[in-house]
């Protein structure tokens, strides 16, 4: 009796798609990509706010008329970025000022001269300005980088 029943073999079934995938799958999707955004976000405003800080600066000495003006300029825009970081830092003297604004003493003791006297000098070389505004410029930053901790 059982040989005279066409029976076939067990037909199975597709194998799932891989779309749209598990609901799981797609909020760990959204997740990974909303924390994407937000750090992409973040990073954005830094930038942004550390433009700003350098335009700031470029500005401040694009209004010098000499290369000693500009030395008084850089001068007194450390002065107000260790005062913005760390309130009270605008009243030190010697070395511990120096110790705030150039804590590694990264900056040679021939340009910290010309920050210290550059100002007062009657003359003053521009290259040896340059050099200065390039260290400050990034220390200038740095120091309002800190502030924003």
């Amino acid at each position: 009796m059982s040989a005279a029943l066409p029976l076939r073999d067990v037909q199975l079934p597709p194998a799932p798609s891989w779309w749209p995938p598990a609901p799981g799958y797609l909020m760990i999707g959204a997740v990974l990509l909303l924390a994407l955004l937000i750090l992409a976000l973040l990073w954005w405003r830094r930038r942004r706010r550390q433009q700003r800080w350098l335009q700031a600066f470029d500005r401040e000495l694009a209004g010098a008329t000499d290369a000693a003006a500009e030395v008084a300029a850089i001068a007194g825009l450390l002065r107000r970025a260790a005062r913005q970081a760390r309130p009270g830092s605008e009243a030190l003297h010697d070395h511990a000022w120096w110790q705030r604004v150039d804590p590694q003493a990264t900056l040679p003791a021939a340009q910290r001269d010309l920050l210290a006297e550059g100002a007062y000098r009657p003359q003053v070389d521009a290259a040896d300005v340059a050099v200065l505004r390039r260290w400050a410029r990034g220390r200038y930053l740095a120091m309002l980088q800190e502030w924003r901790r």
